[in-house]
């Protein structure tokens, strides 16, 4: 099964459950479900988070800045299409399995914030998953901006919020860090 224009418009639908079989059918799928990170039955968007950090421990190495910004823009523009699809074909608006936004969001966080240690990182960790999961403030905010509602076609904008609340999220936690170094440091 693709994911085509046809699927794009379509009238409600029932919701989908994402699994292997369904993430193995179309190249969307693999990014917006995280690799398969997206698939946990557990905490999907922890799970997103942690593949997340161990990605960007692997290759940020090899990475310089402009390659990283690179690397978060054009993970943007394809996420908002890799989102949106897959949304559509799971006939949900923001479904727990897209764990893009948590990897693309927590690249930025981790990028902001090295060189630092492991504890750093942990802190990273807890605020950025606080911020996502419980979406205080501005987080809930941009959340409400782009929802959808359950069981009519998922849009472009909707695509865009799955990403937009997460990249909210990221700049709260990089708030909320660099106000505790400009404090205590």
């Amino acid at each position: 099964m693709s994911i085509g224009v046809d699927e794009s418009l379509a009238s409600a639908a029932a919701p989908r459950r994402a699994t292997a079989s369904f993430m193995l059918a179309h190249p969307a799928r693999w990014i917006a479900l995280g690799f398969g990170s997206g698939l946990s039955p557990v905490a999907p968007g922890t799970v997103g988070t942690l593949w997340a950090w161990l990605a960007f421990l692997v290759i940020n190495p090899w990475l310089n800045d402009w390659q990283w910004a690179g690397l978060l823009l054009g993970g943007t523009v394809l996420g908002w299409w890799a989102c949106t699809m897959t949304a559509r074909a799971l006939a949900t608006p923001d479904p727990g399995a897209i764990v893009w936004d948590e990897v693309l969001a927590f690249w930025l966080v981790l990028w902001l914030v090295m060189p630092t240690g492991f504890l750093g990182q942990v802190i990273a960790f807890a605020l950025f998953r606080y911020f996502d999961a419980a979406k205080p403030g501005p987080v809930g905010w941009a959340d409400r901006l782009y929802k959808g509602e359950r069981g009519k076609p998922v849009t472009w904008a909707q695509g865009w919020g799955i990403l937009f609340d997460d990249f909210v999220a990221a700049g709260c936690t990089l708030l909320v860090i660099a106000l505790w170094r400009f404090l205590f440091f």
